[in-house]
């Protein structure tokens, strides 16, 4: 049985411009950085470290290995965020500006990934990984999209999946079940650099 602890990228550089971002590849912020190794101080001990290909994950996924005395963390390019197509780059005023009425309706533009989609490359991701964690326990970082799709089919409730907070899984024999809910920077306050705030 493998446990697999997905959490949500610490804070990307669009994060902090509240930007959409999808299947593009803006790199942390300095905050994020910081996220990434409080975490990494609060975290439960694990084996092994893994990560989606997008580098908000890949670097948040460094930083956590780095402190845990882990290998590099694998790749698993089937955990990057779904493709948001149009939305990519765009604030929510002006995904409202240019497609007015989308978000409070719950429609998307044209070559959204569509949910059944993403959950099948998500799931053969996670099997494909558990072959290779094995009996042990991993940290796998990936994507806000990734974590609520698996916890939607996995029947937990709805909650926001915040830079660094994820879920706990384990797997056995193709089959997932849904651990706790994990919040690692919850009541930690970090101290953003003058210069990240400019």
């Amino acid at each position: 049985m493998s446990r697999l602890l997905l959490i949500r990228h610490a804070q990307s550089e669009w994060n902090a411009l509240r930007r959409w971002q999808g299947q593009a590849d803006p790199p942390l912020s300095e905050l994020g950085r910081q996220q990434a190794a409080a975490a990494a101080a609060r975290l439960e001990p694990v084996d092994v470290v893994a990560t989606s290909t997008l580098q908000r994950s890949r670097t948040s996924a460094e930083i956590i290995a780095q402190a845990m005395g882990c290998d590099p963390p694998i790749p698993v390019p089937e955990l990057i965020e779904r493709d948001v197509r149009e939305f990519s780059g765009l604030t929510r005023v002006q995904i409202e500006e240019r497609y007015p009425g989308f978000l409070e309706d719950g429609r998307r533009p044209p070559g959204w990934e569509q949910d059944d989609a993403l959950l099948a490359r998500v799931l053969a991701g996670i099997n494909r990984l558990a072959g290779v964690v094995g009996d042990r326990t991993a940290v796998v970082v990936t994507h806000g999209g990734v974590i609520y799709s698996l916890e939607a089919h996995l029947g937990c409730q709805p909650g926001r999946v915040t830079n660094m907070s994820g879920r706990w899984v384990t797997a056995a024999n193709g089959r997932l079940v849904a651990g706790e809910r994990v919040h690692p920077l919850e009541g930690v306050e970090i101290q953003t650099p003058v210069s990240d705030l400019l």
